[in-house]
């Protein structure tokens, strides 16, 4: 499926580290023709946890699987109920610097989730989207050779006992929650594609010359 500007790939649920590797292959063989893509999907129960990020931040023996990634940032997790959007994006040909696309990760969770009329806000040096002081979204990326890829995750409808069992993002006692239990029933499929088209809206159009997108 083709958006304005990017390709969204809607992939179901996946598990992780073939997902990451196909980031990984995609950002290495890039070149000025490869469009954008935005990848919508959700992952089985799993633990990730980031290139500087301490083992122990895990704080239970768990069955959950971790996997250590190329990403910023510490631990978190992802499982179903939860929407997770890879962006597969060069920065450059967009005009965007590393902080501007974490910033404009943001305000399209911001945005998103007002239109169920809830008022989501950052914390300072707290990377990701919070209301009344729980993480409802958190946001992780890497960029290589001027593209990013990994994205962001919304808690949705989901099993939220897992993120007991870590310092969420390196956290100690981070409180967590989702729109379920904030009284919201929307569907996941609906949030993600109002998350998309928030996302969209905010990217910064393409550079003269710069390859458009095209349908599968």
């Amino acid at each position: 499926m083709s958006t304005a500007s990017c390709v969204r790939r809607d992939l179901g649920r996946v598990p992780y580290e073939p997902t990451w590797r196909q980031m990984q292959a995609l950002n290495e063989t890039r070149d000025a023709s490869t469009p954008d893509e935005l990848w919508v999907l959700e992952h089985p129960p799993v633990y990730t946890l980031g290139m500087a990020g301490k083992p122990e931040h895990l704080l239970r023996d768990t069955d959950i699987p971790m996997v250590r990634i190329d990403r910023g940032g510490q631990i978190t997790y992802h499982g179903p109920g939860q929407i997770v959007v890879y962006l597969l994006i060069d920065l450059r040909r967009r005009g965007l610097k590393v902080r501007e696309l974490v910033h404009l990760m943001e305000q399209a969770l911001i945005d998103t989730l007002a239109d169920d009329g809830l008022a989501a806000e950052r914390q300072a040096g707290a990377p990701g989207v919070y209301i009344g002081g729980a993480k409802i979204a958190a946001l992780g990326l890497r960029v290589k050779n001027g593209s990013s890829y990994h994205g962001l995750s919304l808690n949705v409808d989901m099993d939220l006992t897992p993120f007991t069992w870590i310092n969420p993002c390196g956290y100690s006692g981070l409180q967590t929650t989702q729109l379920r239990d904030l009284g919201v029933g929307t569907e996941q499929a609906v949030v993600a594609d109002r998350l998309i088209a928030h996302l969209e809206r905010l990217l910064p159009p393409l550079r003269p010359g710069a390859p458009e997108s095209t349908p599968d």
